[in-house]
């Protein structure tokens, strides 16, 4: 059962917002490719706010994917494609249906 998740929010560079959104679609492989990672949204917030939700079972699988490919993969790029670093909150979750 999912009790943790990860609430991530990023914000694009001025004209770099379609490369973001690009970037989190192409990431669903490597978070498919997680065992311990139940469930992975990525979601636009506003026009230029992006943000990746995941959950899981156990503290150990969120502290994997945290440590994980994607990301690795975003702070490889975040320079060049974020306004500022991103905003990662640890959840609990209360109830999921």
């Amino acid at each position: 059962m999912e009790k943790f998740a990860i609430l991530a929010r990023v914000e694009a560079k001025p004209g770099k917002e379609n490369d973001v959104l690009e970037f989190l679609k192409s990431a669903l492989p490597l978070a498919e490719g997680e065992p311990g990672t139940v469930r992975w949204y990525a979601l636009q917030i506003g026009p230029s706010t992006f943000g990746i939700f995941d959950t899981f079972g156990t503290t150990d699988a969120r502290d994997a994917h945290l440590n994980g490919e994607i990301a690795k993969a975003l702070m490889a790029n975040a320079s060049e494609l974020l306004a500022k670093d991103p905003v990662l909150e640890m959840v609990d979750l209360l109830a999921v249906k």
